[in-house]
């Protein structure tokens, strides 16, 4: 609708010298409103978009650190050793078999701790909100030193109270291929706080009448969590999915801390975003980890394409038509 069609009846059509003056007015108000944004534009141009592009570049090279001026295009070659390199492969399977676990207890226990925080039957809720969410502003890299020694096979409290309760032989935390999953799972838990306070916001938003009629229909709470609760929620669930799993794919900092990067126990600690950064930092080879970066953003962009693909199927949005 045009100015002209939202007049009032009485009201006068504005005259020449009055709509300049808007026009003016509201060409200084974008102009203000560029200004502001432009250092999130300039920041975004020089240090997302510009590097983005030079990998790409730098993936069809030999790039290299020790030999600029020798730098020359070998069109696939890089992409063709990729996938014939075995520790690809294998830092794949490891991110993948990490994810499979952390991935639903990463969503499915800050649920809970939100179901629960958000019970009227539960008495000092702000303080328990308070500690569940502390943790989440500690700084990370401390918090893995914290962990590194409880989960310490010798030393550590959490085997020692293991000990205490009978275990004769407690498990072998980040020494073994087999519980040093667990483990990682186990730290991730402990930013959990603000996935929870996520959920706990998008629970007090499910309007309290749908409650109500539930409980007039017999609904008990189960079916009142599943018919109810979940589907309005689905939106924040599907959030919280999503950045898990980029989030997932792009783990790093906890095996880098823990192991120095080497991938100990036996390589089980040898995710693909420790890989790339090896390759860059380590070995100094640019072209063929600009080349890994590439492969990633396919599989992280695949992956979303895929989970926004079938959200029309499971995801409920209030304002939608359907």
């Amino acid at each position: 609708m045009t100015a002209l069609s939202q007049l009032t009846p009485g009201q006068s059509e504005p005259t020449p010298k009055k709509r300049s003056r808007a026009m003016r007015n509201a060409r200084r108000e974008a102009l203000w409103g560029y200004f502001f944004i432009l250092p999130f534009i300039l920041g975004l141009l020089i240090f997302t978009l510009l590097p983005t592009l030079a990998t790409l570049m730098m993936s069809f090279s030999d790039f290299n650190l020790s030999g600029i001026d020798e730098t020359s295009f070998v069109g696939l070659l890089n992409y063709k050793t990729l996938f014939a390199d075995s520790q690809i492969w294998h830092s794949l399977g490891v991110t993948l078999k990490y994810a499979l676990i952390a991935l639903p207890v990463g969503l499915i226990i800050p649920l809970l701790l939100a179901i629960v925080l958000n019970s009227s039957y539960l008495y000092g809720k702000s303080i328990f909100r308070t500690l569940f969410y502390f943790p989440y502003i500690v700084p990370f890299v401390a918090a893995i030193f914290v962990w590194a020694a409880l989960l310490n096979s010798e030393t550590g409290w959490i085997n020692d109270f293991l000990s205490w309760v009978g275990i004769a032989e407690p498990p072998r935390w980040l020494n073994d291929t087999t519980w040093i999953y667990p483990a990682l799972v186990i730290l991730g838990l402990w930013g959990i706080g603000n996935a929870m306070l996520i959920f706990l916001a998008s629970l007090q938003g499910v309007p309290t009448a749908l409650y109500d009629a539930a409980k007039i229909d017999g609904a008990g709470w189960w079916s009142t969590l599943f018919n109810v609760t979940l589907p309005l929620i689905s939106s924040v669930i599907f959030y919280n999915l999503t950045l898990a799993i980029v989030g997932l794919f792009q783990y790093f900092t906890v095996p880098l801390v823990l192991n120095q990067g080497t991938g100990a126990p036996g390589g089980a600690t040898m995710f693909y975003n420790l890989y790339l950064y090896k390759t860059f930092f380590t070995y100094n080879d640019m072209a063929y980890g600009a080349t890994q970066a590439w492969l990633l953003f396919a599989i992280i962009l695949t992956v979303t394409l895929v989970l926004f693909s079938t959200s029309k199927y499971w995801v409920y949005y209030a304002a939608e038509a359907r």
